[in-house]
């Protein structure tokens, strides 16, 4: 069913030009061009998009954990939830790069709304005895309420975001507040300003942020992302590879210096060895000989590659060259 054009659809498509299209990421521009897409043209009514546990676990309509994120109520449900994930996406799609951005918003859609699952299966344990909670939160109405929108996977990136910054500081509803606790500040006052949103479905938000930054969830993420991208020979992730060439030329680069210091420490000892007790009329003779026989040897090999005894008698040549100079002088 087409929707009709709306207040705070309006609102939204202002805020996009005013920060132009130009300056918006790839990936950001285009969920929320889906979210836009999905609430003018919805793929599924309301009542079966949203996800509950009944729905989801009993009755096995899986499909409901896709669409729930993607509709949205009405159209100032979809605003203020696109003008925030419009922010996040910016800030956090240029720090990550689109792949990963990508990469972790998907695992956010998915992780959302299973630990959404989750909690509605505790709080209907709790409904059991939940007297001790009455005075505080209804739990019967939270075990049994049928959630939809992107606000528990905005939730989600509100706590990685912030966990980037944890020196920072933000504004909830004029509250400052530590970036720390800002995403559990946000929790709290939206239920007691709105208590017909879903405080469960934002809970799942959060608790999939923690995983992510203080949990095992990115390293998880890595060695997918690595046992995909590799070639199957060696599931490694791409960063292993760049650091070991890096640390495997150093160590070719340091055993090159290693023969060579070895290499000419030995021509040295070799060359001391081979002249001690020597004239130096001798050693002159002796270099001249070894020369004639050098340039005979580099005639018969042509344009191969010089071996380490020859290498040993051209050091030899240079070393007595001025000698021999001196001496044809005097003589």
């Amino acid at each position: 069913m087409q929707r009709g054009f709306q207040l705070g659809l309006l609102l939204l498509v202002v805020q996009l030009f005013q920060e132009g299209l130009g300056n918006i990421p790839a990936v950001t521009l285009a969920v929320l061009g889906f979210n836009v897409y999905l609430y003018m043209f919805p793929a599924a009514p309301l009542m079966t998009a949203c996800v509950s546990l009944q729905r989801v676990y009993r009755y096995k309509e899986w499909r409901r954990l896709f669409l729930s994120p993607l509709h949205h109520v009405d159209d100032w449900h979809l605003y203020f939830n696109m003008a925030s994930f419009l922010w996040k996406g910016i800030r956090m799609e240029r720090r990550l790069g689109g792949g990963w951005f990508l990469y972790l918003l998907s695992v956010c859609f998915l992780l959302t709304g299973l630990v959404y699952l989750l909690l509605q299966a505790a709080l209907t344990e709790l409904t059991k005895d939940s007297d001790p909670f009455e005075r505080f939160i209804d739990v019967s109405s939270h075990s049994k309420e049928c959630a939809v929108g992107f606000s528990g996977v905005l939730f989600a990136l509100k706590v990685v975001s912030n966990h980037y910054n944890p020196g920072g500081v933000t504004y909830v509803l004029n509250i400052r507040v530590s970036n720390r606790f800002a995403s559990w500040v946000e929790l709290v006052l939206i239920y007691l300003i709105a208590p017909g949103t879903s405080l469960v479905g934002h809970l799942a938000g959060i608790l999939v942020g923690l995983l992510y930054t203080v949990g095992p969830l990115e390293n998880i993420m890595k060695t997918c992302a690595a046992f995909v991208s590799s070639d199957g020979n060696n599931p490694r992730p791409s960063s292993y590879f760049n650091s070991s060439g890096y640390s495997g030329t150093r160590q070719q680069r340091s055993e090159d210096l290693r023969h060579a210091e070895d290499y000419t420490a030995d021509t040295s000892d070799y060359t001391e060895s081979y002249i001690a007790g020597l004239t130096e009329e001798e050693q002159i003779k002796m270099a001249i000989r070894n020369s004639l026989n050098d340039g005979g040897g580099t005639r018969q090999r042509g344009t191969e590659h010089p071996t380490e005894e020859e290498e040993l008698r051209r050091r030899r040549l240079r070393r007595f060259q001025p000698e021999v100079s001196n001496q044809r002088r005097r003589l």
